[in-house]
């Protein structure tokens, strides 16, 4: 009778989609270390022997003893290959505890993973989530072509503070439409706004964080006295003022409102934008607006921070805007909106019947809708995601959440009006199954 084939001696697959032989010898040999059949200290056959016995070349097998070797899974010595000591599964000392978290980072963690994690599938009713459909993939297509142009030297690293022809760009149009008094030199290009924050708490200042255009998510506005006010206040205790400008182009009743940064004659505001939402969010492209007495002492640091990246995206912006591609898609945009944020409130009306308020919307890209204590906010937006739905919950935005902080922020940036009768017949018939006896 004839013995039975080793794992080594069986033949290697030959067909067509079968890995290289190489590659299935290597996982054969490993597979046989980690199982025990190929115990510690066992003399592995001779490269030529193994190489008649599969029917394969020498040099085959020979590849593969060489990167067993650099893995450590055999020891090759004048006495031929031999199979290494390892550690035996399942033996493995215990883990170390893991290092506390920074105390900034513990309520973080503690928040819903729905609440925090970043949004990847479409689902409707999501706050501040652009009309992607709606925007002119053509023209931008064509602005990259133009950036292309420039040749392989914009493949390589830029300036820190970015592309000179966007932060020429960006001052243009900040003067025109914002109200922002600034040069070109002034300007950080980030990697979104939240780059740009980050960049603003690195250094340990005093620092007031404000989105007077619009706070989010009640979407209140800051007066003009109470801007001068912040303002002077500010200067008082030698702290600077963050004023994150988030969707202020999308204004929806009167005048663009300017920014906070043109009343500060002693220049104590950073202005933080970005193109997320007037573009769209993969571009992943922001900009920081440093008063002038900060450019000297940031210099160096921001030189070591960071890497002017993302050259194409900058140029292909920079010609975006130069070109009046960006005005008109803001044009275009901000009637969109308009007539979105009117069909929802017109819907709200109509179609949601259980007892709400409605707040906001004279900017940006959501309404917010209070409800009584007795409609848990987080149980019915959790509930909505079943349906395709991403409304958030109100009270997610409080320190300490009290029953006056209970509600859903809708967005309808995201979301087409022929869709929202039907959706918020199915939030209210949530919100009525979730409703608590009160108290």
């Amino acid at each position: 009778m004839n013995q039975p084939q080793t794992p080594l001696e069986l033949p290697l697959s030959r067909a067509p989609d079968a890995a290289p032989l190489q590659r299935q010898l290597h996982a054969r040999l490993k597979h046989a270390m980690l199982a025990g059949s190929l115990p510690p200290g066992s003399r592995l056959p001779a490269s030529r022997l193994l190489a008649q016995t599969l029917g394969i070349a020498r040099n085959t097998v020979s590849a593969v003893y060489e990167q067993l070797a650099v893995e450590g899974f055999v020891l090759a010595g004048r006495q031929g290959t031999v199979v290494a000591v390892l550690p035996q599964p399942g033996v493995a000392p215990p883990a170390p505890p893991m290092p506390p978290l920074a105390r900034r980072a513990v309520p973080l963690s503690a928040a819903p993973v729905t609440e925090c994690a970043p949004a990847h599938a479409p689902a409707a009713l999501r706050p501040g989530e652009p009309a992607l459909p709606q925007f002119p993939l053509a023209a931008w297509r064509r602005a990259l072509d133009v950036a292309c142009r420039s040749g392989s030297a914009a493949l390589a690293y830029g300036e820190p503070a970015g592309e000179p022809a966007l932060r020429a760009a960006i001052a243009r149009y900040l003067g025109v439409a914002r109200g922002v008094r600034c040069v070109p030199g002034q300007i950080i290009i980030t990697e979104g706004a939240q780059e740009a924050l980050g960049l603003c708490v690195r250094r340990p200042p005093r620092l007031v964080y404000t989105t007077p255009a619009h706070q989010y998510p009640l979407g209140a506005v800051l007066s003009a006295t109470r801007r001068l006010q912040l303002i002077e206040a500010a200067q008082a205790h030698g702290a600077w003022l963050i004023e994150d400008d988030y969707d202020s182009e999308f204004r929806h009743a009167g005048e663009p409102i300017a920014a906070m940064q043109g009343l500060a004659s002693q220049g104590t505001v950073l202005y933080v934008g970005t193109f997320s939402k007037t573009m769209f969010p993969a571009l992943r492209l922001g900009f920081l607006v440093l008063p002038p007495a900060l450019l000297a002492a940031l210099r160096a640091p921001l030189a070591a921070m960071l890497r002017g990246g993302h050259r194409l995206e900058q140029l292909a912006m920079a010609h975006f805007i130069d070109s009046g591609q960006y005005a008109r898609h803001l044009g275009r945009m901000r009637r969109l909106y308009r007539e979105r944020q009117q069909a929802l409130r017109a819907v709200l009306a109509q179609s949601f019947d259980v007892p709400h308020s409605v707040e906001g919307g004279h900017c940006g890209l959501h309404l917010t809708v209070r409800l009584p204590p007795q409609y848990p906010d987080a149980a019915i937006a959790g509930a909505a995601r079943a349906y395709g739905m991403a409304p958030t919950a109100l009270s997610s935005f409080a320190l300490a959440a009290t029953p006056a902080d209970n509600g859903l922020v809708l967005g309808y940036g995201n979301t087409a009006p022929g869709l929202y009768a039907p959706l918020l017949r199915r939030l209210a018939q949530l919100a009525r199954a979730a409703r608590r006896m009160p108290v």
